[in-house]
């Protein structure tokens, strides 16, 4: 399990090199904007032509969600649940809320 978001991602990269077709129905761009220790900001583009992950910025992603890195670290190891953490705003999402509820088998 990784310690920082900079792990996770890097961990979700080669996930998806290697088995990136187990998300092909999503076909979305999703930007993580986390602050914080060990913040910064990510992007996992499940598109037709690009299944990758890539630290930086895309400004047409369809869904940006932003939170501190250690919700989201404690989202992803199951202690912080995604709703709750919406429902608190913990979690903010800008964008298609429809791709937000699939996040669960993004982060997966």
């Amino acid at each position: 399990m990784a310690s920082t978001p900079t792990e996770f991602f890097a961990a979700k990269a080669e996930q998806i090199a290697a088995d990136g077709d187990s998300l092909s129905g999503i076909n979305a761009t999703y930007q993580f904007n986390l602050s914080g220790d060990d913040g910064g900001n990510w992007v996992i583009a499940l598109t037709e032509d690009n299944k990758s992950v890539k630290e930086g910025e895309d400004e047409n992603a369809q869904c940006v969600i932003s939170m501190s890195s250690g919700d989201f670290m404690g989202m992803i190891g199951g202690s912080l649940n995604p709703q709750m953490a919406f429902m608190t705003g913990k979690l903010r999402v800008k964008g298609d809320m429809a791709l937000a509820l699939k996040l669960q088998a993004v982060l997966a």
